[in-house]
């Protein structure tokens, strides 16, 4: 049985199926996440006996570091193998679970550290089926969904690695691979563990997820009692382009998209973030920041994250100077709250959209194992 990624009932219950005090859970529970302890053996709050019990009986599976690419930026891009093949169930963007085998999978995590925090890109499929055009990932197709303890590991193994420079302040973003509201289960399990101060204790102002426009996941997260922040993938101006660029679209169109994003409870100080990739001489023009402009009015508080494209093996360019400046300016003249993003980790494709478990064996690109 996998500890990791259990929810501290899910342990209590284990443990008392085992003759032990339920409270033997919550002490299982914060050795694994807030303590970031995955030897049984080191529990040294749990009795000899138990541990050797749980040891035989239980595992704690961390991903294998395939390999680390360090940035010039200070950024760590993980690959990882998460292990033997299996059966699962995944859902495609029609909403159908298929069931099938596949070998084992990897994925990518990203380590972003700064000096006021330390900021981690997951992932929560191996693979994507949504199919942006101008997303590395999506040329993976879909491998599999995550397990709720494949997604926690992402940002464990990190922060332990790092922890002798670690900053106070952890964010973390469900923007790596794959769709995260289309392995909705697995990560609300997952995001549970990571927001409960008694869990991996992350507050939900610092955890951001992001979608490409699931309006049923969107709908449904809006009704979760703690959650993530929502940041939508929206990269177009108007339907006709984005059923280009992301033909989940044609399912999902602006209309039906932005009146969820309308209804979604936020805090007073609370925005729904936008974020549009700029792709040079395709949707970065003068008309299409005033139509975007245009599509933000009435939905309440929200800001929009401008991400110039990063090349990759895709036929895109990237967006010149003068028309990032142009959008932004435009955006911030018709009143709404406008960021430049430049992404961290381009050298190493881990910047935003080039996550496509590269492999480099011989390139001027820093590599540590």
């Amino acid at each position: 049985m996998e500890l990791l990624g259990r929810s501290r009932e899910e342990l209590r219950a284990l443990c008392a199926e085992r003759g032990e005090p339920r409270y033997r859970g919550d002490q299982l529970y914060r050795a694994l996440y807030a303590e970031r302890i995955f030897d049984l053996a080191l529990v040294t709050n749990l009795p000899v006996a138990f541990r050797e019990k749980l040891a035989k009986e239980t595992t704690v599976t961390l991903p294998t570091v395939r390999q680390r690419y360090l940035s010039t930026d200070g950024s760590v891009r993980y690959l990882l193998g998460l292990g033997e093949s299996q059966e699962f169930t995944a859902q495609n963007t029609e909403g159908e679970e298929k069931r099938k085998t596949k070998k084992a999978a990897s994925v990518e995590a990203v380590f972003m550290p700064s000096e006021a925090r330390q900021t981690i890109c997951i992932s929560t499929q191996a693979g994507c089926a949504v199919d942006c055009q101008f997303c590395m990932t999506a040329q993976l197709g879909l491998i599999r969904n995550l397990t709720p303890g494949e997604i926690l590991a992402q940002v464990l193994l990190p922060l332990e690695e790092h922890k002798e420079t670690l900053t106070p302040q952890t964010n973390v973003v469900l923007m790596g691979q794959g769709e995260p509201l289309l392995n909705y289960e697995n990560v609300m399990a997952a995001m549970r563990i990571l927001l409960d101060q008694a869990g991996i204790g992350l507050a939900p102002k610092h955890v951001t997820l992001s979608t490409s426009g699931i309006v049923p996941g969107i709908e449904r997260l809006a009704k979760e009692t703690v959650r993530p922040k929502l940041a939508i993938s929206l990269n177009a101006s108007n339907d006709e382009q984005r059923d280009v660029l992301m033909p989940i679209n044609k399912k999902y169109p602006l209309g039906k998209l932005l009146n969820a994003c309308k209804n979604f409870p936020r805090s007073s100080r609370e925005y729904v973030t936008f974020e549009y990739v700029l792709l040079g001489g395709v949707n970065d023009t003068a008309e299409d920041a005033r139509r975007v402009a245009r599509l933000m009015v009435d939905l309440g508080r929200v800001k929009v994250n401008l991400i110039p494209w990063n090349p990759g093996s895709l036929p895109y360019k990237e967006p010149s100077e003068e028309s990032i400046e142009r959008f932004h300016k435009i955006l911030l003249e018709k009143g709404i709250p406008a960021f430049t993003r430049y992404s961290r980790g381009r050298d190493v494709m881990a910047a935003c959209g080039q996550l496509s478990l590269m492999e480099t064996t011989s390139s001027p690109l820093s590599v540590i194992s």
